[in-house]
């Protein structure tokens, strides 16, 4: 036993000459909620694939509860809960008729499912619709439900696929409060997202692309390290234009869209200001908003993002 939920070393993936997973490593402690995000295309679900032992790892190590997923991968997947971004339940059987052939699947022994039952509708607070179609769901229950068909076999490691896209805000709360009660049991909860305040829930997360993870630590951790430079809200007449007139210029580290507004990251906090309303003074360029602002875990992301973007293709004058 080494202690870990799930240990990776130099794990890979290829199909033909593309890589999607490029030598990821990592530990995760048990009772921990760690956070996967990255843009759509990053590798994060095919990283998970693996891990759930639906995928072979071309090369790397990887073990789930001290099981290699590629010499076991029957033994990971009854070990494991998984959950996928798309509702894999049955919109034409029950909400208890879905429990019962998910805790039958998960080969829950039979004189437990009663209460593994009762546990995942009081969980779920689905109690009184345990007699409901599962069609007739809101995305929100049906997520609760979806989760809770996932732990019946009550596994200590469970795999969450971008749980909640497409639900409301609301929903996406409380979901989230059945996560964290979870790792409050000693369950480790693995959950690829890209909402960026459902990563403030997570103890560590870790940010991919273009296979490769770039930044691993808390939050507050990966926030620090943005702190060398100073952040500005910019609101203006003309975002794009604006955008045109800052790039590039010295002391402007990078501007970025947000909302209907821009994000600008400059090195020298102090002159942060009157340079940006130098740039932008005797244009056409209207100023309604400026002023400095802590960064947002997005910033950080950005800022990752683009760094690694700048490696890969160098700017030329």
């Amino acid at each position: 036993m080494n202690g870990w939920a799930v240990e990776t070393d130099d794990l890979v993936k290829s199909f033909g000459s593309f890589v999607a997973v490029d030598h990821v490593s990592l530990r995760i402690p048990k009772g921990e909620i760690f956070g996967f995000l990255g843009p759509n295309g990053a590798g994060k679900s095919t990283t998970i694939r693996m891990l759930c032992g639906l995928l072979t790892p071309t090369s790397g190590r990887a073990l789930v509860g001290d099981l290699d997923v590629a010499g076991e991968p029957e033994k990971v997947r009854r070990n494991i809960g998984y959950m996928s971004q798309k509702f894999s339940l049955y919109d034409d059987l029950t909400v208890e008729q879905n429990i019962d052939f998910f805790a039958g699947l998960y080969g829950v022994p039979r004189e437990l499912r009663a209460q593994r039952k009762r546990h995942v509708l009081e969980m779920a607070n689905l109690i009184e619709r345990h007699d409901a179609l599962t069609g007739t769901l809101s995305g929100g229950w049906k997520q609760r439900l979806a989760l809770g068909c996932a732990i019946l076999h009550n596994p200590p490691v469970l795999f969450l696929d971008e749980p909640t896209s497409g639900v409301d805000p609301i929903a996406r709360g409380a979901f989230w409060d059945l996560i964290r009660d979870m790792a409050a049991s000693s369950h480790t909860i693995f959950v690829s997202t890209h909402y960026m305040d459902e990563a403030e829930y997570c103890h560590r997360i870790a940010l991919m692309h273009r296979g490769r993870i770039i930044a691993l630590g808390a939050p507050q951790e990966l926030r620090a390290d943005l702190s060398t430079r100073a952040l500005f809200q910019l609101d203006t007449s003309a975002p794009l234009e604006t955008m045109r007139a800052l790039e590039r210029v010295p002391g402007i580290q990078d501007v970025a869209v947000f909302g209907g507004g821009l994000h600008v990251a400059v090195s020298e906090p102090d002159a942060g200001m009157e340079l940006i309303r130098r740039r932008l003074s005797g244009g056409k360029i209207e100023i309604h908003r400026l002023e400095r602002i802590q960064p947002s875990l997005e910033d950080v992301f950005v800022a990752l993002i683009e760094a690694e973007e700048r490696k890969q293709t160098p700017y030329f004058e």
